[in-house]
């Protein structure tokens, strides 16, 4: 029993790519992939030297890498002047109602405020109104506007009268004495008369006196009530006058109010279009970002797709060869019959062995 052992090779410079292609494929498996200069690592706790070494290696070869490839890094382009501007107006119009809302506001609370105070002085008016007196005066009433010295001047003037009253008996007795009639009963009746007439006279001037103070406190009491209906009516014009100014201020709030929210309506337009305009400098910035991204990415992995490439290369030349590999089968002892036929059977393996050299067929 025999042993026929056929090996299936490529050619050698087939086998020579296919070397080349397993060292670089072998070379990248401990390469550690670095995004950054040599500036941006540092040695981490626990790392080794040569692991640090390893990685400013790929470092510097990725620097170098992305120098080479600026030319074909992804570009983005910026926003032109147009829309710059568009943008600053956009974000100029923001909040551009908000002093018209507050003057409203403020007028409004300048309204209320005035209207309070017309509250106040249409009270004020009204208790002034209604405490002035109507109808006929009453003692009481005529009492207060009494001059508070009026008894005093009364007791003083009927004081003075009856001094000059004694005086004047005096004066009769004096007559009488020098008459010779004193103590006489015409004496008598000449000092009752005169008693009675002074004191009738008496009576009148304290009359007088009570009835000028009396007149004096009605007509007192008269400016008293037209003064205080003249303020009455000055109170209640001032009170309709500022009530009016709350007006007018409500009206203005009301106007500016309305003012706000039309251009509150308006910046709703200029809210869209800041929106539409924060979109578009979303889009702006992903495109960088993933400019950045694809640039880094190209820098980072270009060993990789350069050997994906050779592969790619590697494979298409080797499509036409019979797979690399051994193989081994067990034949029978050959037979007399077989061994004269081999001659013919070498020849034709040399013969197939020129035309085909990926094969070699070693009889055993």
């Amino acid at each position: 029993m025999a042993t026929e052992t056929v090996i299936n090779r490529p050619a050698p410079f087939v086998e020579e790519i296919g070397k080349k292609l397993s060292e670089q494929a072998l070379g990248l498996q401990n390469v550690p992939v670095v995004t950054t200069g040599i500036t941006g690592i540092s040695q981490q706790p626990g790392e080794t030297a040569a692991g640090f070494k390893a990685r400013q290696d790929a470092a510097r070869a990725f620097t170098l890498r992305q120098q080479n490839l600026a030319g074909l890094a992804p570009q983005v382009a910026g926003q032109d002047a147009l829309q710059r501007q568009a943008q600053s107006l956009a974000q100029a119009g923001v909040g551009s109602f908000q002093p018209a809302l507050q003057r409203a506001q403020q007028e409004a609370a300048l309204a209320g405020g005035l209207g309070t105070t017309a509250l106040g002085q249409l009270q004020t008016a009204g208790q002034t109104l209604a405490g002035i007196p109507t109808g006929a005066p009453t003692a009481a009433q005529t009492q207060q506007f009494m001059s508070p010295f009026q008894q005093q001047v009364i007791d003083a003037t009927l004081g003075e009268f009856d001094r000059n009253k004694q005086i004047q008996e005096q004066a009769i007795r004096d007559q009488q004495a020098a008459l010779g009639a004193l103590g006489s009963g015409r004496a008598g009746v000449q000092l009752a008369e005169f008693g009675t007439g002074a004191a009738r006279e008496r009576a009148l001037l304290q009359a007088g006196l009570l009835q000028q103070g009396f007149q004096q406190a009605q007509a007192a009491r008269q400016q008293d009530i037209a003064n205080r209906f003249g303020l009455g009516q000055a109170q209640a014009q001032i009170a309709g006058a500022t009530q009016g100014l709350g007006a007018f201020r409500s009206g203005l709030a009301g106007q500016q109010a309305q003012l706000g929210a039309q251009q509150q309506a308006l910046q709703g337009t200029d809210i869209s279009r800041l929106g539409q305009l924060g979109a578009l400098n979303q889009a702006q910035a992903q495109a960088q970002l993933d400019a950045t991204r694809e640039a880094t990415r190209m820098a980072a992995f270009q060993p990789q797709e350069e050997l994906n490439r050779f592969a790619d290369i590697t494979t298409g030349i080797m499509g036409g060869m019979r797979g690399t590999g051994t193989a081994t089968t067990n034949v029978p002892n050959p037979t007399p019959l077989q061994t004269a036929l081999g001659v013919g059977t070498t020849l034709a393996g040399i013969y197939g062995a020129i035309n085909n050299p990926g094969k070699l067929a070693i009889n055993l």
